[in-house]
């Protein structure tokens, strides 16, 4: 990677240039990486101390022993000097003036001001505020037309004259870098995404620091193919987003070994930190996870974003006490961000008062109407309170946003299944298990459509129990049903062998139940059908010490095994041809 000087001086210039056009969240997001790169120690402050003493910690808890990137000297970077901004801006008077009326979101206001400015810049930041405008006007078309959830098909009206005059730009070769990202997201817009994907190549390629253009050609990549197809420039932010792209794409291992090559320059980025936490929670390793969010939370107090993860931890792990003080904790810093609402949403949902926790996922979507979490969150809710058809339009209005949200299709399937529609159930359960194959959750909910009266497929459901099983299945429900739906079928040497792996789990887990009771009889059964009396005998005197039925059956079968030590009468007599016939 490039020396941590040129990254940090790269970072300053194009913070400065982004802020002026009114890129505040590209600015925002350069100015985290910046303070994330490790100070030389003769230059630490008192304030870079404070800062990075956090991050510090959180990378040598997760430091790993083994080299899992590509070693540093084997990449060469390309040079990209940070352009200086133009000079023919005309009345730089005029165009502060525009950029303090949109800064007050008057965003009409703005690009009249620029009206007959020619500079790139000033041209750009009246494009950039007609595009708002359109979106401000279609936001409140949407909410007079269908409500604030409501489905509408406005849409942006500044998008074909933006498009015409930034197309018209573009082959008099005088758009810049930032006009090509304003003209993919107008082409992302209109649905023109293959035109889209080539506008934003070239922007990132002519401007890699704008963070905005990342994400959007991402959101263009849905394929692994698509991503390699890109031609992009060799540039140290190709690798914050081929990062990205590789946790959007469900490649997790790749997408973990960029994020720990990163940190060898950004070792003190928050932003690395919340994405390694986001891979993590994604392989399902939630005490990591919780570690790190809350080293970030200890490290940036007030921090909001990626934080309704940390709350979908705690509320999996049922840490009650601990995601009740982070709702508090986030209520206090910003109560109207959609994150903290579905974060209490979560605390409510933990609780049992899943009306509550609806009104709280609404409030998020009112507040942001394309907030996917929000969508399939509540849509959970509403499985709970057994209102499928609110389930399955919100679960639809979360596909509709991102149709790789596996969560969605999960619940959809959920909701198909509680009408007693396996068939259309299976088909949404078979999207989720080919975005998230590792889940054993989703293999056991195929699998309970296989067994299910209607279809009496059960050579299938065993195959979804093993992958499950396979798949880090942490209660063990697929053993247990392997074992059962075996001996159903009469296979009772699968069915034994089933039952004593989890009978082995139990007892190392120092569980107790009816799972318990339901191996112990199956194997004392079977032990004494294969004249194996000592191991019956074992499992019987343990079932002496459960109340019930099985108790008795146990004595039972321990009376029958002493009466015939030989075993002769341990066989059941079906076992025997009658008297006095031939074989």
């Amino acid at each position: 990677m490039d020396s941590k000087e040129a990254c940090r001086s790269e970072l300053r210039a194009a913070i400065l240039q982004l802020s002026d056009r009114c890129l505040y969240s590209a600015s925002k997001w350069a100015a985290e990486q910046l303070v994330g790169i490790e100070q030389d120690p003769a230059k630490f402050t008192p304030s870079h101390t404070r800062f990075q003493r956090g991050s510090s910690s959180i990378r040598r808890r997760f430091r790993t022993n083994e080299v899992t990137s590509t070693p540093t000297t084997s990449i060469s970077y390309v040079s990209t000097p940070v352009p200086e901004d133009d000079e023919d801006v005309g009345d730089s008077d005029c165009y502060l003036l525009a950029k303090s009326y949109f800064d007050c979101k008057e965003y009409r206001r703005a690009a009249h001001v620029l009206r007959d400015q020619s500079g790139r810049k000033a041209v750009f930041l009246r494009c950039y505020a007609l595009y708002l405008a359109g979106e401000k006007r279609k936001e409140e078309e949407m909410i007079e037309l269908e409500g604030p959830l409501g489905k509408s098909d406005t849409v942006n009206r500044e998008l074909v004259s933006l498009e015409r005059e930034l197309s018209a730009l573009r082959k008099k070769g005088t758009i810049g870098p930032f006009g090509l990202y304003l003209y993919g997201l107008v082409l992302k817009e209109k649905g023109n995404e293959n035109h889209a994907r080539a506008i934003l190549l070239e922007s990132v390629n002519s401007y890699p620091w704008n963070w905005n253009a990342w994400t959007e050609l991402q959101s263009l990549c849905t394929r692994i193919d698509i991503l390699n197809s890109l031609n992009l420039t060799n540039h140290w932010m190709k690798d914050f987003f081929l990062a990205s792209a590789y946790h959007e794409l469900r490649m997790h291992k790749e997408s973990l070994e960029k994020y720990e090559y990163l940190q060898r320059t950004f070792c003190f980025s928050n932003y690395l930190h919340a994405q390694i936490a986001k891979v993590q929670y994604n392989l399902r390793e939630f005490d990591q996870v919780e570690v790190i969010f809350e080293e970030l939370l200890r490290n940036d107090p007030f921090r909001i974003e990626d934080m309704d993860m940390y709350s979908n931890v705690l509320y999996a792990k049922e840490c009650s006490a601990a995601l009740s003080y982070l709702a508090h904790r986030m209520f206090l810093t910003d109560k109207y961000r959609p994150e903290s609402c579905c974060i209490i949403g979560n605390y409510y949902s933990l609780k049992g008062q899943h009306e509550k926790s609806v009104v709280y996922f609404r409030r998020a979507l009112k507040l942001n109407k394309n907030y996917l979490s929000a969508w399939t969150l509540m849509g959970h809710e509403y499985v709970e309170m057994k209102n499928t058809p609110a389930a399955v339009d919100a679960y639809r209005r979360a596909v509709d946003i991102n149709p790789c949200d596996y969560r969605a299709w999960y619940g959809l399937g959920q909701a198909y299944e509680m009408m007693v529609m396996p068939i259309y159930a299976l088909h949404y359960f078979q999207k989720s298990v080919l975005l998230q194959p590792n889940d054993a959750r989703l293999w056991i909910a195929m699998a309970h459509c296989y067994e299910s009266e209607q279809l009496k497929r059960y050579e299938e459901a065993i195959k979804c129990y093993k992958r499950a099983a396979n798949c880090q299945d942490t209660e063990a429900i697929a053993i247990n049903k392997l074992a059962k739906l075996h001996n159903e079928l009469g296979r009772h040497t699968e069915a034994a062998f089933y039952y004593k792996k989890d009978l082995e789990r139990m007892e190392a887990e120092e569980r107790e139940g009816p799972n318990m009771v339901d191996a112990l009889l199956f194997l004392a059964k079977y032990c004494r059908a294969q004249k194996k009396f000592e191991e019956a005998e074992i499992y019987c005197t343990r079932l002496l010490d459960y109340p019930g039925p099985e108790k008795e059956t146990a004595k039972s079968l321990l009376r029958s095994m002493k009466m015939s030590p030989s075993g002769f009468l341990s066989m059941d007599v079906q076992h025997f041809p009658p008297y006095g016939s031939h074989p």
